[in-house]
């Protein structure tokens, strides 16, 4: 049996081609991600990974529209986002294939 804790994760991603990671694979990444009211990230694209973001909890914005309990949001290659926090949330992301380094800003998010 092997144990570990989100908080010694990076930023709750726990299996992918990082470390530290419970599994380590380009396969796929998975994570926990929670989040603070007025949380942000800059609008991006991914070429190369679909992602799939799951609200546990809360209430997000990304695509210009509203999430929260349950919604679960597929940003396919080449869908640019941006993501706020507008109530205290949880998700969990899985991105599928875990391409490292294939987080593109778009001109908005630079």
């Amino acid at each position: 049996m092997k144990t570990e804790t989100l908080g010694h994760m990076t930023k709750g991603w726990f299996i992918g081609n990082f470390e530290p990671s419970l599994y380590r694979t380009n396969d796929v990444e998975v994570a926990v991600k929670e989040y603070k009211t007025g949380d942000r990230e800059e609008e991006h694209y991914h070429k190369i990974a679909t992602e799939y973001t799951v609200v546990l909890n809360g209430k997000v914005r990304m695509f210009g529209q509203v999430f929260s309990d349950g919604d679960i949001i597929v940003a396919e290659p080449g869908d640019a986002t941006d993501f706020e926090c507008l109530e205290e949330a949880v998700t969990v992301v899985v991105k599928i294939p875990g391409a490292n380094n294939d987080k593109y800003l778009t001109r908005a998010g630079k």
